[in-house]
């Protein structure tokens, strides 16, 4: 079997993930956790975000309507436990290196799932999984070799009741485990008090933008990753020079010229940075700068 070549020292590691989001979410009445909405968004499109640097994603449990595409699995029996949901998401995967999920997480990012690939490459570990603030091991925020698993599996499978019913531990137990702490990566949802208090952080001063900009982008179905600093400085040139109904209007007239062009991010940094450039121009003259007296009206107000 030819093995793909290990990516070169700082290149992301490629990946698979497997999403674990058919729970019966007993602790939560029975309802359903995964399209639970924090910050206007379900937790499973939450996570989804996160792992959208993924080869191939999939979503062990009934098919349902996602941001992102993905491939569906159940376990069989369905509701047969964590490891036959495992089983039947691995089934789908190629990677060596496989990212398992569980659907409830809602401050875990991209960066994080690549710090737990970075230390799986390279503690040669079977696998590399979060630790929350208690210090507890998190096996469903995790990464892994996927021979591994599927080794480890198949021989727990050989058994007299086969992997239904069987806990996690099981599985982690015989895995060679290397840890990364994280307390607010690894924080899940599992109690109707997880939820409050998730939706109550990401509204607190250092989040509330990059959440409101990444649900923003996830409704819109955009992947570009732009400096939000350049667009905030257009804003307030545009606000500060011109009037302040031009900043909302100018930045939208930046993305637009962007996707005109077919652009990416470069394209609306440069954009922006024209726009930012014509707005201190604009202020410059109505100070007088450039023109003699800057008398008489020379700034447009919508109100």
């Amino acid at each position: 079997m030819t093995r793909n070549a290990p990516a070169a020292p700082g290149t992301p590691e490629p990946y698979d993930a497997v999403v674990l989001a058919g729970g019966a979410a007993r602790r939560l009445g029975g309802a359903d956790k995964p399209g639970v909405r924090v910050g206007g968004r379900a937790l499973l499109d939450r996570v989804l975000t996160a792992c959208a640097g993924a080869r191939t994603t999939v979503v062990v449990a009934g098919p349902r309507a996602t941001t992102r595409p993905v491939l569906w699995a159940r376990e069989e029996p369905p509701g047969g436990g964590p490891l036959a949901a495992l089983e039947a998401g691995l089934c789908l995967t190629t990677a060596e290196h496989v990212v398992v999920l569980s659907a409830d997480l809602p401050f875990l990012g991209p960066a994080t799932l690549q710090r737990l690939l970075t230390a799986l490459r390279d503690s040669g570990a079977d696998g590399a999984l979060l630790t929350d603030a208690g210090s507890r091991d998190q096996p469903l925020v995790a990464a892994y070799r996927t021979g591994a698993l599927r080794r480890e599996l198949a021989a727990l499978a050989a058994g007299p009741h086969g992997l239904t019913g069987m806990p996690l531990r099981r599985l982690t137990g015989a895995l060679r485990l290397t840890r990364v702490p994280d307390p607010l990566a690894s924080f899940d949802c599992d109690t109707w008090d997880d939820i409050v208090n998730a939706r109550a952080h990401i509204r607190e001063h250092g989040y509330v933008l990059d959440e409101w900009i990444s649900a923003v982008k996830d409704e819109l179905g955009i992947d570009l990753d732009v400096d939000t600093g350049v667009l905030l400085d257009l804003a307030r040139d545009a606000a500060h020079g011109v009037a302040r109904p031009a900043a909302p209007l100018t930045t939208f007239l930046v993305g637009y010229a962007a996707a005109q062009g077919k652009g990416g991010s470069e394209a609306v940094a440069e954009a922006a940075r024209k726009a930012a450039a014509l707005a201190l121009r604009w202020e410059e003259e109505n100070n007088g700068g450039g023109t003699g007296n800057g008398s008489g009206p020379s700034t447009p107000d919508a109100g």
